[in-house]
Parts: C-alpha cells; structure tokens; sequence
C-alpha cells in the first residue's frame, strides 16, 4: 500500500496539542486548548491538514479526496491529538478518517437502516415505540463517525435548529399522552449552548406526562471540554440521563474521565453505546479493555450495537456471529456490569432486538433448563 510521504517529520519531536496548533497555524495555549467553542471552530477538515498530521495511506487519501461529496470530515483538536500519526489501523483513526472503501456500495446497505424517516410524524421526531420518541436537535456532531446511521441528515445542513421546530414538536408531544420517554439525539445535542438546550429541556420538562428525558451525546468522548460545570447544572436542573458513545479505550483520556466524574459528580446518570467494528474493538480484550475503563469512570456500558448497514459501511461491519461470541466471552468472565446488551437496530425500522447465544435450552412442564457461561446445563423448577 502506497503510503503518503509529506508529513512533516518535525512535529514528530513536538506534543500532539502543540502539533496540532501548528497545523492550524495556532499557537498552543492551555486556556484556548480546554475551550470547547475553540474547539469547534478549530476542527480538523482538510486534506492537508490530516497530510500534516498523519501518515496517509492511498486509501485514506482518496478518502478525504471523495468524503465532501458523500460524508463531511471534521475531527476536533482533542481527538485529533489521540490518532496515531504511523498507524493507520489505529482504532480511533478508523472511525473519523474515510477510507476509499466507503465508496464500495454492497447490495444490502441503506441509507436510512433504522427506517426512522417513516416514523416522523413532524420534522425532528421520530415516534416508533408506543410510549417514547426521538428528538433530533441538531445535524451537527463535533466528530463525524464514519459509520454513522443518520449521515443522510448528519452534516448536510438540511435540517432546520430545533428552536425553529420546537412549537410543532411540543404541539405533538401535549396530543401524545402515550408519550412518557424522550431520547434527544441528532447531532449532538450537548453541542447546543447552555441557554437554548435548558429552555428546550425546559419545554419537554412541562409536558405533565413526559417523566424520563435522555440525551444521546458524543461529546465528552470528541470534546471532553463541553463538560463544563454550567452544562452539568443545566442538566442536573431538569434530571437528565446521559447515553454517551465509546468505541475504545484509547478514548478515555484523562480529560475524559474529568469530565465524567464532573458529570457522575452533580449527579447524571451515564450509561454508554458502543457500536462493533471491525478492527476497532471486534476483540475480547479490545471490549474488555474499554468496558472495564468505563466503570472506572462511573460510566455503565448498556448496548453493543451490530454496526447499521449504512451505505459504505461494509468494511467497518463485523458478523453477528463474531457479536455473539465476543458477548460469550464476557458474560461470566467479569462483572456482570460491564457486559451490555449485543443488539441489533432491525434494518427497516424493526427496533432494538437483544442477541445473545441460546440460554434456555427447554421450558416445559414447569422446568427450566438453563445454561451458563461455562455451557453447563442446570434445571430451574417453578413453584407448584
């Protein structure tokens, strides 16, 4: 594989913070570095700049060649700094630099995998389950995932703010009283100001019905400096969960853990999705590794999403079968914590199915055969 040869061999003697900021044609300063708004603003998009960084490969070369017509690129500084310059299967590299495959089409990929766009009732809701909805407040993310479900919406600028959708959505959701459960997604939500985000939690909070609110967020993995004390008030304020997203241990930078124990601190609850990929995390130790680092930081790993067939994607997608094994794996094997539920989001909008390997091995008669993890058979009788 051709590898590319500009990248400039003196910031190798540099930090990854300062050689980021020369890229950029910045000077490092620590106060700017933990600002999340210089972060945004100061996002890695450009071929040269990734040649400047990283030792490209031709693959990942005709990848940031091709990605603005298919799937924006933007890496934050922070994340950035964490990608091996030499490697490139690094497991944080794989997931935000395209690669030439994502041009490879396969007979069942989608572009909408979920099918969440026949279950939007108004613009930014998707009302699939009887008693909860998704709320989609933005289509920018600070990172982009190269395997993201939603890149038909993510990035392309076509999706109004919600503060412009949000008389419709609360009209939608006061009708609904079935509706008690509110996911907000995107996009990330956490990307949003404190003031619009507490007025729009704020509105979900009014509704008489609705008693649980979650936020789907990337942010303290991509821009752990999001995490700031105002933000944690807000959220504490109006009782928010927090579903994050870790793909590796690699994430869990010191600035990470900060900004969960900040987080664990005013007390928000933090659970953790992880998706399976292919040379990323498709290991025992690999999952094992970043789901014990997760309960280090209070963080509660709760799905291993199957990677969505979302078009481009088939070289990030492992087996099911590989999904199940690594699922064995764990189960017994470690605390009973760190194992999360192995799903599969139904292509054509079927819901989260749970996958595991066969435990009850008969039910009749009032007699349960069960196996464990060792694959030993034991017999649960029920009451008479």
């Amino acid at each position: 594989m051709t590898e590319n040869t500009t990248l400039d061999k003196s910031l190798l003697s540099i930090g990854p913070q300062e050689k980021i900021c020369q890229i950029l044609g910045e000077t490092y300063n620590s106060d700017r570095w933990d600002d999340w708004r210089w972060q945004m603003r100061h996002r890695l998009t450009k071929l040269e700049q990734f040649e400047q960084l990283l030792r490209l490969t031709s693959t990942e070369r005709q990848g940031l060649l091709i990605a603005p017509e298919k799937f924006a690129v933007a890496v934050t500084p922070h994340f950035a700094s964490l990608l091996d310059p030499e490697d490139p299967f690094c497991p944080l590299r794989l997931q935000v630099i395209p690669r030439e495959e994502e041009l490879v089409v396969s007979a069942t990929d989608m572009v909408d995998p979920c099918g969440e766009d026949d279950d939007t009732p108004v613009p930014g809701l998707v009302h699939r389950y009887p008693d909860r909805v998704l709320l989609l407040a933005l289509d920018t993310c600070a990172a982009y995932c190269r395997y993201c479900t939603r890149s038909r919406l993510v990035s392309q600028g076509e999706m109004y703010p919600v503060t412009r959708r949000l008389d419709e959505i609360i009209a939608y959701l006061e009708k609904h009283k079935e509706v008690r459960d509110v996911l907000i997604s995107g996009g990330d939500p956490l990307l949003m100001s404190d003031e619009p985000l507490d007025n729009l939690l704020g509105r979900l909070r009014a509704i008489p019905h609705i008693e649980f609110v979650r936020i789907g967020s990337r942010v303290p993995s991509f821009l752990p400096q999001r995490i700031t004390p105002e933000l944690v008030t807000v959220l504490r304020k109006h009782r928010v969960w927090l579903s994050l997203h870790f793909c590796h241990v690699r994430e869990l930078t010191p600035e990470v853990a900060a900004a969960c124990d900040r987080l664990a601190d005013g007390g928000i609850p933090l659970g953790s999705q992880t998706v399976l990929l292919k040379g990323v995390n498709d290991s025992e130790a690999a999952l094992k590794n970043l789901f014990h680092g997760l309960l280090k930081l209070r963080v509660r790993p709760y799905y291993l999403y199957q990677c969505d067939p979302v078009v481009g994607t088939a070289h990030l997608r492992t087996s099911v079968q590989t999904g199940i094994d690594l699922i064995s794996k764990l189960r017994g094997h470690t605390t009973g914590y760190a194992v999360p539920t192995y799903v599969i989001d139904a292509p054509g909008g079927g819901g989260k199915i749970p996958i595991q390997a066969e435990t009850l091995i008969a039910y009749e008669h009032g007699q349960a055969l069960v196996q464990n993890w060792q694959g030993k058979i034991y017999s649960y009788v029920d009451p008479d």
